[in-house]
């Protein structure tokens, strides 16, 4: 794991960059268990004092695992350093002075570098780690845990992701609440009862970090509700939903752009720029509306508080007709993105119907000077140029058709009934065609087996 040190970080005030909520979806009737307000006291609470809104001069520390269960074999350390850069260069105001990579046999260990360093390669550095470096280097230390979840601060917008946030950060404070705790009890001051309570001051904190834990869950409970009160409204209007996945800065918002031409939709080159999971409708070649979702972006070793923090937010994939995975074919770690993003689909059990569905796109192919396709069934495209869009939208419209068994049917209407009305807003009418009677027509659809049953019931006498 990084090791960022921050050689001079001027000590500005508490992040408090507003944050508008985008959607005004967050009640479902009835007062939050959360308020707003309580919401943005709870976001900007906790934010790391080290980190401030100043300017950080970053020197990166990259441990390289020569053998080992922790060494990585589909990357190298350099491009993981290049991913590191990059995570904190996404950060305003913060610049990579300089880096090194220092090779280490033994990860496991808690002074991985050998004796006479610090550096411990776990998930996020200790407290008592990070506080050593800070004393031996004179210098502030933020491990990968945290400049990952300050990047998640700064892109937060809606309640949701806010909530997420606040929970991803109680392990690492009562992390944090046991070491301040252990070196008030070697002052001989940390075991003190509080006001004739019968609470230490370390049970006191524990209480109110459980409550808070409690209440953030209970608040995201109600908002998973709402998320599944909405798909099931989007289901019963029989809208097929795709959703777009991939590795962190892929192109996915790009794309679902130029699929839907969501003015809306502003892409940023950056890490993390999408948090909260979006909707949006667009029209395949059949002229059959379909339901784009717009996910969290991953990345190789995210601390497992995040991912499941936000994998509520990913609960919308399970419940897609079908995928797509795309693709930074230009990245030079392209092929290790692929395992990271596929593994997070394994462990969200995602199920096989599902994962058979996936179409794999390999987007930014306008970046490569002579792209040669070396799997099969891959799509090259360009979101950006918009170059090969046309190819995906029938790949998605037959890869719709086979998952959700609608079918295209040829059906005799009388225009002078209520059939041609209920086909236009329960399927999707494709063509019209009179006949030799006036009030007769043929009429071509694409529609689900559901729906057909509902029409031949109404329709049986006509």
């Amino acid at each position: 794991m990084d090791i960022t040190i921050s050689l001079s970080a001027e000590q500005g005030n508490r992040n408090t960059t507003e944050h508008s909520n985008a959607e005004d979806d967050d009640t479902e009737g009835g007062e939050d268990v959360i308020g707003d307000s309580e919401v943005d006291e709870l976001f900007h609470q906790f934010v790391p004092t080290a980190i401030g809104d100043g300017d950080h001069r970053v020197f990166i520390v990259h441990p390289d695992v020569k053998w080992g269960s922790k060494k990585q074999y589909l990357t190298t350390a350099e491009l993981q350093m290049a991913e590191a850069v990059g995570l904190v260069q996404t950060l305003q105001n913060w610049t990579v002075v300089d880096k090194v990579i220092m090779s280490t046999k033994t990860p496991e260990k808690r002074k991985i570098f050998g004796k006479g360093n610090f550096q411990t390669l776990t998930e996020r550095l200790s407290p008592p780690a990070e506080r050593e470096l800070q004393e031996a280097w004179g210098v502030k230390v933020f491990d990968r845990y945290t400049v990952v979840l300050h990047i998640f601060r700064r892109n937060a917008r809606t309640k949701e992701a806010k909530l997420q946030i606040s929970l991803a950060e109680i392990p690492l404070l009562r992390s944090r609440l046991k070491n301040e705790v252990a070196n008030l009890d070697q002052q001989g001051g940390g075991s003190r009862y509080i006001m004739g309570s019968g609470e230490t001051a370390m049970e006191v904190q524990q209480r109110l970090l459980k409550e808070r834990e409690l209440k953030i869950q209970a608040t995201l409970e109600r908002l998973r509700r709402k998320r599944h009160l909405l798909r099931s409204q989007r289901k019963n209007k029989d809208f097929p939903t795709v959703s777009v996945m991939g590795y962190t800065n892929c192109g996915k918002t790009t794309l679902i752009k130029a699929l839907t031409g969501d003015a809306g939709l502003q892409p940023k080159d950056q890490l993390f720029a999408t948090l909260d999971v979006t909707v949006h409708a667009g029209e395949l070649p059949s002229h059959m509306t379909v339901l784009y979702v717009d996910t969290i972006g991953f990345l190789s070793q995210l601390p497992h508080q995040l991912i499941d923090s936000f994998s509520a937010t990913l609960e919308d994939v399970t419940h897609s007709d079908l995928i797509i995975h795309v693709r930074d074919i230009s990245h030079p770690e392209t092929v290790s993105q692929k395992v990271n993003v596929l593994n997070v689909l394994k462990n969200l059990q995602i199920p096989d119907r599902l994962m058979n569905t996936i179409i794999e796109v390999h987007n930014k192919v306008d970046l490569i000077s002579e792209y040669d396709p070396t799997e099969p069934d891959c799509l090259p495209i360009s979101a950006l140029k918009e170059l090969g869009l046309e190819d995906l939208r029938q790949k998605v419209e037959e890869g719709i058709m086979k998952s959700t068994g609608k079918q295209i049917l040829s059906l005799k209407v009388d225009l002078s009934s209520p059939q041609l009305g209920w086909l236009y807003k329960e399927a999707t009418v494709q063509e019209v065609e009179a006949g030799g009677d006036d009030c007769m027509a043929t009429v071509k659809v694409i529609i689900s087996a559901a729906a057909y049953g509902r029409y031949r019931k109404l329709f049986q006498n006509t």
